[in-house]
């Protein structure tokens, strides 16, 4: 069983936890070895319960090829639960009322997610600011005017607990409501220089995990988070970001829900303003000050509208490539391509779109790292 299931028709679970005892198996399940969302789910529709689930799971296991498989002891819950207790976290289900309703648009939703704060804000509009961890003074200082000015209009800040960025957004929204989406634990504070704004944000905000209590982050957990603060806002604001960074991936996740993406400009010269200058080179909103935002997000007004629906996002003019349509170009070539390689021309016609338009597409998934060129202008999908 890999992450690589096919996905069920539906992003629901079949029922809802209907006792503390189906939630129990429920989230047992989660945590047994090899079963990831898209697994769980798919588990679920096929068992009927997460109980039938659970008894199946080791002859599933079997079936791919995994001996002698056993599923997450209870006992494994069982401290969970009771080290959720010992600091006051929440457990919020799928389809608890609590749970925010933007995040259900993804097709990877969180079946759980453990909240150590003030539950109520995951209920009111959002809007994610993310960027470098090495930011700048400039930059710093534009990611608390913002936070300020956006939390005095009713959003709640959310962004991912790091250094820079993150930690000026999170601190100038503290008295109007701040997320903070951790990639470990939510009892596991990362960075520890930001220990004492962790507190505070659980005391006056939130933070929020998919991942098991006392969970030690590693890498391959902050792309996941970050899917998590796209998913959770309306829009999401990069304020400094080079041009491979994890606030563009938040981007990009933010695309692919269809949401709104803005960014502030920087200096040519500044490797921390590459990514936002390339974001608003292909169609993201460029972004002054609050306001800006506010006019990009126009007419939603947060006090009137609790929850909002998600705008379209704003059209680049006409001879520019919006955001949507770079991210559905990159579909169309990466989905051509494979190990076997494609003459270039072969791809353009293919696709039956103009070379000017496909060929800096290719460049740019080449830089990073997607696609590789051979001599002659053969193309194939990186491995």
């Amino acid at each position: 069983m890999t992450e690589k299931d096919t996905h069920p028709s539906s992003t629901h679970p079949p029922l809802p936890p209907t006792s503390e005892d189906d939630q129990f198996a429920r989230l047992r399940l989660l945590r047994s070895r090899r079963v990831g969302i898209s697994t769980y789910k798919r588990l679920l529709i096929e068992h009927g319960t997460a109980q039938n689930a659970l008894a199946a799971l080791p002859q599933v296991a079997r079936a791919a090829g995994v001996e002698s498989y056993q599923v997450c002891p209870e006992g494994v819950v069982h401290a969970e639960l009771k080290a959720a207790r010992a600091i006051g976290a929440r457990l919020v289900a799928f389809c608890s009322s609590d749970y925010p309703a933007p995040l259900k648009e993804l097709s990877d939703a969180p079946p759980f997610l453990w909240v150590l704060g003030e539950t109520s804000l995951l209920k009111k509009p959002m809007i994610a600011l993310v960027g470098a961890r090495n930011a700048s003074s400039l930059g710093t200082r534009m990611a608390r005017s913002l936070a300020r000015d956006l939390g005095a209009e009713g959003y709640v800040v959310v962004s991912g607990l790091a250094r820079g960025i993150d930690a000026s957004a999170h601190l100038a929204a503290l008295t109007t409501g701040t997320i903070a989406v951790q990639a470990g634990g939510v009892d596991t504070i990362y960075p520890a220089e930001n220990t004492t704004l962790a507190e505070d944000i659980a005391a006056k905000g939130a933070r929020i995990s998919e991942q098991p209590i006392g969970l030690q982050p590693m890498a391959r957990h902050f792309p996941a988070r970050n899917r998590i603060i796209s998913g959770l806002a309306q829009a999401t604001i990069v304020v400094e970001a080079a041009a491979k960074s994890g606030s563009l991936i938040t981007a990009r996740d933010a695309l692919d829900l269809g949401r709104d993406v803005l960014a502030v400009p920087g200096h040519p010269m500044d490797a921390r303003a590459s990514g936002c200058n390339m974001l608003i080179r292909d169609g993201a909103t460029l972004v002054r000050n609050a306001s800006d935002v506010l006019e990009a997000l126009a007419p939603i007004a947060p006090a009137a509208a609790p929850e909002l629906p998600m705008q379209a996002p704003t059209r680049a003019p006409k001879d520019r490539r919006t955001l949507q349509e770079t991210a559905a170009l990159h579909q169309q070539i990466l989905s051509r391509l494979g190990p076997s390689p494609l003459a270039e021309d072969q791809l353009i016609r293919d696709l039956g779109a103009p070379s000017a338009a496909v060929a800096p597409v290719l460049v740019e998934l080449e830089l990073d790292g997607v696609i590789d060129r051979a001599p002659g202008g053969l193309l194939t999908r990186a491995s």
